[in-house]
């Protein structure tokens, strides 16, 4: 007599959708052109290999957060990048899963310089940061962003929450949003509300 496994929870679906989020961005990592480095992104503030170790440093902290049994995140300054960082974001993805499964979504995450927040609202975040810089990366690099729709439209619900008039706008941590066509696909719609412009490419 065989016994179905209980469905996931929602946070563990959450969890299974990161995971999926960064091995595609795993894959983008190991197709960037020689060269890159240097070329911008829509992310202003990086370049290519300047947002390559955000979402290395940053999935890995994560990951280990959610895994900590006291939720504590270490410092995303100290991870470095080993050969294209592919390896560490898909480990980031498969610690995120396992933590989450072993309850990270139910205790705080807390930051290494202090700052914590519910782990469910963390997850949802982690999500939301990169499905968008996922798209970052691959519009920076000639490369095809696909993620899941259903995933991309649950973090816009989220991100809606998220960014009010004290995080978005001038000189703050999200740039103003762009205006994006009500039916336009829902990664533009995601990044148009993150304060990306879907339109836009690489310096000829």
């Amino acid at each position: 007599m065989t016994t179905d496994a209980p469905p996931p929870t929602h946070h563990q679906a959450t969890a299974a959708e990161t995971r999926n989020v960064l091995l595609a961005i795993a894959d983008l990592l190991d197709a960037l052109p020689a060269g890159a480095d240097a070329d911008p992104t829509p992310c202003t503030d990086y370049s290519v290999a300047d947002l390559r170790e955000h979402i290395v440093s940053w999935s890995t902290a994560f990951g280990a957060g959610f895994s900590d049994p006291g939720g504590h995140a270490p410092d995303a300054a100290a991870v470095q990048v080993e050969g294209t960082g592919s390896a560490q974001v898909r480990a980031a993805g498969e610690a995120i899963v396992a933590g989450i499964a072993a309850g990270g979504a139910e205790r705080d995450l807390t930051l290494a310089d202090g700052n914590a927040m519910p782990g469910a609202m963390a997850l949802a975040m982690t999500l939301w940061e990169y499905q968008v810089h996922g798209w970052d990366l691959a519009v920076a690099t000639g490369q095809v962003w696909a993620p899941a729709p259903e995933a991309v439209e649950g973090s816009i619900g989220f991100a809606e929450q998220m960014l009010t008039p004290d995080f978005q706008g001038e000189g703050l941590a999200f740039a103003p949003r762009v205006p994006v066509p009500a039916d336009a696909p829902a990664i533009e719609r995601l990044v148009g509300m993150s304060g990306r412009d879907p339109q836009w490419a690489p310096p000829a």
